[in-house]
């Protein structure tokens, strides 16, 4: 069965099926498990700690896969600090850099003169828009049900989609909510040609730096334990619901700055829970596909399930 659209031709890869960006998760392993799979995987350049360790990561990548991947540029919460970073990138020829958050206009004037293809995640269709101008050749449309950082209108990606399809003439990646073939289908029914998918790909083997007390509670987990934080300050985000996100709401209800909250919403609170399982001291960010999530396969028997799927879909429609 034929999977190509232009956001296959445009990446080089078999499925239109890309992994996010994953804030101190997404490193080499499972980058190149799901580029082997078919799909397009993912570093995440801003966690770690220098151009150098990027560097390392890369060269890590390529030794484990032949496959396009792209590095995540989480730009929104570090200033100009993601620079030499993206220095890096160009400098070893990284097929596709995404970015999130922030302005990504600096980015594509480092990357002015290379062949990497950009990629912009958005919340609204003005973004869509603006990244378009600015010169992205796609954009990563994600919904209120999505993990992490979130648009600032609760807009839901069954209805934002198609939204920013009619407003751009570049091709859109359909994200939050999305866990399996159902979901492609779906996104593809809206006009998206493609996905992405961060809150599934935590709980896959390859993601090994995610603590076994992190994919438990993602697999007991139904879609209503998740909530949204930081809401206070400009910059909701979903999360799994525990002790320590209640602590958070709480806080956001009394004392709502970000001097009150930075120890509860630091990166360090979070890497408590995700690498060391600390459900009391941390938190993991999570998407409502979570109530989907029942086992902790590889990335390949995820893509392949997702494929079968997906074709039976495809089949019942005629195609």
């Amino acid at each position: 069965m034929n999977w190509e659209t232009r956001i296959t031709k445009l990446l080089n890869i078999k499925y239109p099926i890309i992994q996010g960006g994953l804030a101190y998760l997404a490193y080499a392993d499972l980058a190149a498990a799901v580029s082997n799979a078919g799909g397009l995987g993912q570093i995440t350049a801003m966690s770690l700690p220098s151009p150098e360790a990027l560097r390392e990561e890369i060269e890590k990548v390529r030794t484990l896969t032949d496959k396009p991947f792209g590095v995540n540029f989480a730009i929104g919460m570090y200033g100009k600090g993601y620079e030499p970073m993206v220095e890096v990138a160009k400098e070893m020829n990284v097929p596709v850099v995404t970015m999130t958050g922030g302005n990504p206009a600096p980015i594509f004037d480092i990357l002015e003169g290379s062949d990497c293809k950009k990629l912009v995640l958005v919340a609204a269709r003005r973004q869509a828009q603006k990244a378009e101008e600015l010169g992205a050749d796609a954009v990563m449309v994600v919904g209120q049900e999505g993990g992490g950082h979130l648009g600032r209108d609760d807009v839901g990606t069954m209805v934002l989609v198609p939204q920013v399809v009619d407003s751009v003439s570049i091709p859109v990646i359909a994200s939050g909510g999305i866990g399996d073939g159902r979901g492609w289908m779906a996104a593809h029914a809206l006009g998206a040609e493609g996905i992405e998918m961060g809150t599934r790909f935590i709980a896959t083997k390859e993601c090994v730096h995610a603590s076994d007390v992190y994919k438990q509670a993602l697999l007991d987990s139904v879609e209503t334990d998740t909530t949204v934080i930081k809401r206070s300050i400009g910059a909701p985000a979903r999360a799994l619901r525990n002790e320590f996100t209640e602590q958070i709401l709480k806080i956001e209800s009394e004392t709502p700055t970000y001097e009150a909250l930075k120890d509860y919403i630091s990166g360090k609170a979070n890497r408590r829970y995700i690498y060391d399982g600390d459900i009391a001291q941390g938190f993991g960010w999570a998407g409502q596909v979570t109530g989907m999530i029942h086992d902790i396969p590889s990335a390949a028997e995820l893509i392949e399930r997702m494929v079968v799927q997906a074709t039976e879909i495809r089949l019942k429609w005629g195609q």
